[in-house]
């Protein structure tokens, strides 16, 4: 049974260079506290209880992305998605459902998009049994415990993790996974929306604890007892004690206050003039942005109806989860399955689309597909073929039909083919055949005078190049022939 992380971590003999590592806790300056203004990597994840707003969003994206489920496929030699196969049994698949003992693959992509989105990078540690070089376990390790070993030849020589109790370990490049955000200041570090908020984060906070203490205040502004003479420490301690078991708290506020040989001067504003409501709004904004999250996409569904709830969800798929998405695939094909040696070679990850269907949207094209196929089987093009063609599954083809289709349905259909395929059917358009009536015209062209087709093909089947009836019989008498096919003109009926 393979190692846990743990036995890993403390049990580890490697090939790194044994150096001082700079924690990336200290390489970025702290400016105090746990979160908001702290710019360390675990200042940036204590933000995420910190501020409701961060929260939201981070629980949201993390959750989007957990819960896509993901395949493996065996690429196709036409090199298109469709043609792959899935793959049902590997060792790389049994790792990505089940990364290690304690967490599904749903709990292991949320706990690390959570560090991603809190710090701009995501960390997998891979635990291997001894001797062995396929992997056997994989665990996020949170950002603040990793730290890279550059070095100047190789760019990367290796990984420290510092463990809880402040030893660090050397890990391989081939035993650890990173997912990071480019920094532009640091090759080797992520870059996380928080440091661009730190502020906000801060006045959020602090804005919440103001109004908190303003209603454990007795919900008053503050103020000042003034006494004519100085207080022994006996005097001062009795009236602070009885001020504030009389006053203190919101269901004492209003109660009046009886004060001996003392008076009450209130010094401070209202919290009505300090527009707090107003200034967590703007502060929450600002997160917002950072992110790129709209409102609707933490569940603030004012003034919304069932189409834009709609689109704000395929919106949120397109630009949030997908990203996230295509980080995690990088690293599964380029970083995890060169792991397994041979037996992943043609192998690729691939995850299924976040985007939520559109019934309507999926409608049209059903209608345009069905009508395309319909075109080109008419037309006379293998009928199996034409369905893969168009995108149709296969189905029991029955044979031609065999009366024509009705003239104005052909003309919907073949507007579909044009626009669906990029061809030059132009079956939408009919064509008419125009006669020359003098003394010269023969009698098959004059009995062509006004016929029409349904398209260019079967117009120009009977008149080759446009114009030239197959069957004049003008030239036996040395004359040419008098008729042609035109595009017909749109009659008041035909719109």
């Amino acid at each position: 049974m393979a190692r846990t992380l743990l036995g890993a971590l403390l049990n580890k003999t490697s090939s790194v260079a044994a150096q001082t590592p700079v924690p990336f806790a200290s390489r970025s300056a702290s400016y105090g506290g746990l979160f908001g203004s702290s710019r360390t990597a675990e200042g940036q994840m204590r933000a995420m209880s910190a501020v409701g707003t961060l929260f939201a969003i981070v629980d949201r994206t993390s959750n989007a992305t957990a819960l896509v489920d993901w395949k493996l496929y065996r690429k196709a030699k036409s090199g298109r998605k469709e043609d792959r196969t899935e793959v049902t049994s590997h060792a790389a698949l049994d790792l990505w459902n089940r990364p290690n003992p304690f967490m599904p693959r749903q709990e292991f992509v949320e706990t690390q998009q959570q560090h991603f989105d809190l710090t701009g990078e995501a960390w997998w540690v891979i635990a291997r049994r001894p001797g062995v070089t396929l992997p056997l376990e994989m665990w996020p390790v949170r950002p603040d415990r990793m730290t890279p070993v550059p070095d100047r030849e190789t760019f990367l020589k290796g990984y420290f993790y510092t463990s809880p109790d402040g030893e660090q370990i050397p890990l391989g490049l081939d035993e650890v996974i990173q997912l990071r955000r480019p920094n532009p200041l640091d090759p080797y570090r992520g870059l996380s929306p928080v440091l661009s908020i730190l502020p906000d984060l801060d006045t959020s906070r602090y804005a919440s604890e103001w109004s908190r203490a303003f209603f454990v205040n007795s919900a008053q502004p503050g103020g000042i007892i003034e006494v004519p003479q100085a207080l022994s420490d006996d005097q001062f301690g009795e009236l602070r004690d009885r001020w504030n078991e009389q006053h203190r708290g919101v269901g004492n506020a209003h109660r009046v206050a009886i004060l001996e040989h003392g008076k009450w001067v209130d010094r401070t504003i209202s919290q009505r003039d300090m527009q707090f409501v107003e200034l967590r709004g703007a502060t929450a904004d600002r997160i917002r942005e950072a992110y790129g999250i709209s409102k609707s996409a933490i569940g603030d569904f004012e003034d919304i109806n069932r189409a834009s709830a709609l689109a704000a969800k395929a919106w949120f798929a397109e630009q949030q989860t997908i990203p996230r998405l295509e980080r995690i695939k990088a690293a599964l094909n380029f970083e995890l399955l060169p792991m397994y040696g041979p037996t992943a070679q043609g192998l690729e990850w691939d995850y299924e689309p976040p985007t939520p269907p559109d019934p309507e949207i999926e409608a049209q094209q059903l209608t345009a597909r069905s009508a395309a196929a319909a075109v080109l089987v008419r037309e006379g093009f293998d009928p199996a073929g034409v369905l893969s063609a168009v995108g149709l599954p296969e189905i029991p083809f029955a044979g031609r039909p065999t009366a024509p289709t009705p003239a104005a349905p052909v003309a919907a259909w073949d507007d579909a083919v044009a626009g669906l395929l990029g061809t030059e059917i132009e079956a939408a358009m009919r064509w008419e055949v125009v006669t020359e009536h003098d003394d010269d015209v023969c009698g098959p062209c004059a009995e062509q005078d006004g016929r029409l087709y349904r398209n260019r093909a079967a117009a120009y089947k009977d008149y080759p190049g446009g114009s030239g009836y197959i069957h004049c019989v003008g030239a036996e008498y040395g004359n040419d022939c008098r008729c042609k096919v035109v595009k017909r003109r749109k009659t008041r009926d035909d719109e």
